[in-house]
């Protein structure tokens, strides 16, 4: 076994550890702590379902192919195959909870986007309106996830109830098919500034991450491709000058920040890539006046209707401690957050960022501008971490964030053998426990 091996499953002990520690911790807290399955939101359950047998499939196939398609196959190809084969495993994991409970239901719960449908039949004067109903105590309040969230998230599902696509069912489908290109985005952001080599070695480990058991359940799935394509069309501007690129990655920018609150951490990432390509921004100003130009289209068009975004966010901090977030306890879910993440992400993430921090210290090469983006993810993490706003609820809103620490595992040796690790890990969770996501 080699030295940078060995070091490699000590940081995946190290990461088993502060998962098995939360467990035992939280398990006799779990009343205090509002979760069935510390940490995380789930309880026991093993079950198997439709999805089990395409799962299983899916799961070896990348395994046995993945590393070498990936180095194959051309790379419009490869960006094909991957949102193919993320999607058939999304799906399939999904699919284990069955149609209604995996897909079809989990967009209208009480707590969810689709119960409020109706009450956006003049959209501008629900906009205008929308801050009055945050508060608990507040006339007809918002569910949860709606009061959580800036209206363009439950305005995209009102638009696809307009457009014909109503329900659960159609609602679900659209998280995994546009959560799906999430790995796209992320790989062409990796080519554009870390180059295609590295890129190619992340593909598979991106299309069977273990974050896809919740990516396949949630709308989070949907913010965490919008905002990913945001960073890859601005990693885009940035190594091949277009403005065009520049505008559209402001504009989904801009989205971005009224899909979810929290994702303006994305700022981070954003940092990191201008920052990388700083010698192209420098030669062309024009590149950051026309981000900021398309940055500026979305808050405008909300707030000229007449939505408050800072005055929403001063209601949500305290629509927050007046539920369940007043009650989990900081002190357990600040560093369980963290094992959340280790699930999220898989071990082979764990070992991953263990080299992204030997690459930035070595500073070889193109393994640089891979490892700066690993960085800035886990930065946006931390932060949303300390900010105390995301307890018990990180295996689902920090997936915007996962998807960009699983490039980290291009670093490493053995892909298949890591790759099983990953596909085990999301395999167990989706079939052992039921999750609430």
């Amino acid at each position: 076994m080699t030295r940078d091996l060995l070091r490699d499953l000590c940081a995946v002990v190290a990461a088993v550890l502060l998962v098995v520690v939360a467990v035992l911790v939280g398990r006799p807290l779990q009343d205090t702590l509002l979760v069935h399955w510390p940490p995380l939101l789930a309880a026991w359950g093993p079950h198997i379902g439709p999805g089990t047998p395409a799962a299983l499939l899916v799961a070896a196939a990348v395994v046995a192919y993945g590393p070498v398609l990936a180095a194959r196959l051309s790379w419009r190809a490869l960006l094909a195959t991957a949102w193919g084969t993320s999607t058939a495993w999304m799906l399939s994991l999904a699919l284990i909870d069955g149609w209604q409970r995996g897909i079809a239901n989990r967009l209208t719960t009480r707590h969810e986007y689709l119960q409020v449908i109706d009450r956006f039949h003049d959209i501008p004067a629900t906009l205008r309106d929308f801050t009055q109903h945050i508060l608990l105590d507040s006339p007809d309040n918002w569910p949860a996830h709606v009061a959580g969230h800036p209206p363009a998230a439950t305005l995209t599902f009102v638009l696809l109830d307009r457009a014909g696509l109503r329900g659960g069912g159609w609602a679900g489908i659209w998280c995994i098919t546009v959560g799906a290109t999430a790995c796209v985005a992320v790989l062409v952001t990796a080519r554009a500034l870390a180059g295609e080599g590295l890129a190619r070695r992340a593909a598979p480990f991106l299309v069977l991450a273990p974050a896809a058991v919740w990516m396949g359940t949630s709308a989070d799935a949907y913010f965490a491709a919008v905002a990913a394509w945001a960073v890859a069309l601005l990693a885009l501007a940035v190594t091949g000058r277009s403005v065009w690129w520049a505008a559209g990655s402001g504009l989904l920018f801009g989205l971005t920040c009224y899909l979810s609150y929290g994702l303006t951490l994305f700022a981070l990432i954003g940092a990191a890539v201008l920052w990388l390509g700083r010698r192209r921004v420098r030669e062309r100003p024009a590149l950051l006046l026309a981000f900021l130009a398309g940055l500026a289209v979305v808050p405008t068009v909300f707030t000229l209707v007449g939505f408050d975004w800072w005055e929403a966010y001063r209601l949500l901090v305290t629509r927050y401690r007046q539920g369940a977030g007043g009650v989990r306890p900081y002190g357990y879910w600040v560093w369980a957050n963290l094992a959340c993440a280790v699930l999220i992400t898989g071990l082979a993430t764990a070992a991953g960022l263990r080299r992204t921090a030997v690459a930035l210290i070595r500073r070889h090469g193109d393994a640089v501008g891979l490892a700066v983006l690993v960085a800035a993810a886990l930065l946006a993490l931390l932060t949303a971490d300390l900010s105390g706003m995301s307890k018990a609820e990180t295996e689902r809103i920090w997936l915007p964030f996962a998807m960009w620490l699983l490039p980290s595992c291009a670093f490493l040796t053995h892909p298949r053998a890591w790759l099983a690790a990953q596909a085990v890990l999301a395999l167990l969770l989706n079939h052992l426990l039921r999750t609430g996501w």
